[in-house]
């Protein structure tokens, strides 16, 4: 189409009667950064998602400054910031819980002498460091995407559009600034980025920008666990976790991060296993736009569940072993694979092994077990993960004990009593016992 051809535009500045950006609708904390770069001397400018959100009419998330001010001198300017990062050099300001990210304008590669404490690439095209400074409009071209790419100004009020961002905002397309494929194999996480946004602005990835998607995925296996962890919680709980999820599955871009997952997919896209995916991202996209907490052990529990259940019962066939020492080496193998590819905090780990065992007790109410089991601290999870089950796999049995479950938490401790009496007075199934061999008549005279 027309409007995904890569079009190189002259610099605009929009006039403030031309943009609906508002200084109230800005933290004071980044008009206090920006004011005082521009009191010390140098070029600031509000860029990036916040200023895309405050053209868009919505609420940025955070606010982030760019400078022509190096990391140090912004040190120099602030009591209350340190630098971070060592591939990208941060000055990161704090108030109290709020930090405004300052970076220093980007520069190209291009005519730079090799320097390994300032730019440094990997063999595969992977930007390892990246410390060369630069101008506004060489920044302006290395940043993302156009949408990204846009400069508020407090200065003279104005919005600065180097690359055609405004264009691409107002006709709802995500585009990549320069060569797709090269951009991708900088960083593979854009591949992402690039998903994520269009899930949440309701965009659509622009032709060229999409194309070299499928063949590049696997790049994403390059990428350090501990970053792509903090990508996996962006994409899934930030509010459009299912949309997302379903452009990752058309990219390809869900195998490098979920590959146990991967493995288990139909062709028909109908299995239990993918059913309590859909709907426990569902849930999360509800809770979340409810101002619900959510906590990713619950949606990594029900997402791993089933490849939990083929490798236990893998390992029983194989070794022998009683279910549930084999569900035991199940779980460890599920999470070590899983952790290979997102390195998953422990403090999670340790919250998904509980969401787990509860489901292999919650049948076992009889005596005192089922107030035992209301007072472990997941046992909310474990029942949620248990109803989501149930409905996934429409097993009438399990659909029975979510609604016992539910009925007994409800209940006050007289009817408790009563529900777990009745249990006990149920009628346990018969054995079938064979009937004894009629022994031979004895012989006259036998010993």
């Amino acid at each position: 189409m027309a409007e995904d051809v890569i079009v190189q535009n002259p610099m605009s500045v929009i006039p403030r009667e031309q943009h609906a950006i508002s200084r109230k609708d800005i933290s004071e904390n980044a008009l206090k950064v920006l004011y005082r770069l521009n009191k010390a001397g140098y070029e600031a400018y509000l860029v990036g998602g916040g200023v895309r959100d405050l053209l868009l009419g919505q609420k940025p998330k955070d606010f982030d400054v760019t400078t022509s001010a190096t990391p140090e001198q912004v040190r120099k300017l602030f009591r209350n910031c340190r630098l971070v990062g060592r591939r990208f050099r941060l000055a990161h300001v704090m108030f109290g819980p709020e930090i405004i990210e300052v970076a220093t304008f980007r520069g190209h590669h291009e005519g730079n002498p090799p320097d390994r404490t300032t730019s440094q690439q990997g063999q595969n095209g992977m930007l390892l460091r990246d410390n060369i400074f630069g101008s506004i409009e060489e920044d302006a071209q290395r940043r993302d995407f156009t949408i990204n790419s846009l400069y508020y100004s407090v200065a003279d009020f104005t919005v600065r559009d180097f690359v055609g961002g405004v264009p691409d905002l107002k006709a709802g397309l995500i585009r990549l600034i320069g060569t797709p494929e090269t951009r991708y194999r900088e960083d593979p996480v854009r591949m992402l980025r690039a998903v994520r946004f269009a899930a949440k602005l309701n965009m659509r990835i622009s032709a060229e920008t999409a194309e070299p998607i499928p063949r590049l995925a696997t790049l994403i296996n390059d990428v350090p666990p501990a970053r792509l962890f903090e990508e996996a919680l962006k994409l899934l709980q930030a509010g459009y976790g299912f949309e997302t999820y379903k452009l990752l599955r058309e990219y390809g871009l869900f195998q490098p991060l979920f590959p146990s997952i991967t493995r288990n997919f139909t062709e028909q896209g109908d299995s239990a296993m993918e059913r309590i995916i859909d709907q426990v991202l569902k849930n999360t996209d509800s809770r979340i736009h409810n101002d619900m907490r959510v906590n990713p052990a619950f949606l990594f529990a029900a997402m791993f569940w089933y490849p939990l259940l083929e490798m236990a019962q893998k390992i029983a066939q194989e070794s022998g072993l009683v279910y549930h020492d084999a569900f035991a080496l199940a779980t460890n193998d599920v999470l070590d694979e899983a952790c290979r590819s997102l390195a998953i905090p422990k403090r999670i780990t340790t919250l998904v092994r509980d969401i787990w065992q509860l489901q292999l007790r919650m049948s076992r109410r009889q005596g005192k077990r089922a107030w035992k089991l209301m007072e472990h601290p997941k046992f909310r999870a474990a029942y949620d993960l248990m109803a989501l089950r149930a409905e996934a796999e429409n097993d009438r049995e399990l659909q029975l004990l979510v609604q016992w479950w539910g009925e007994f938490q409800v209940s006050a401790p007289p009817m408790q009593k009563d529900m777990l009496t009745d249990l006990d007075e149920e009628p346990t199934p018969r054995r079938r016992h064979r009937r004894p061999r009629k022994r031979a008549p004895r012989r006259e005279g036998a010993a």
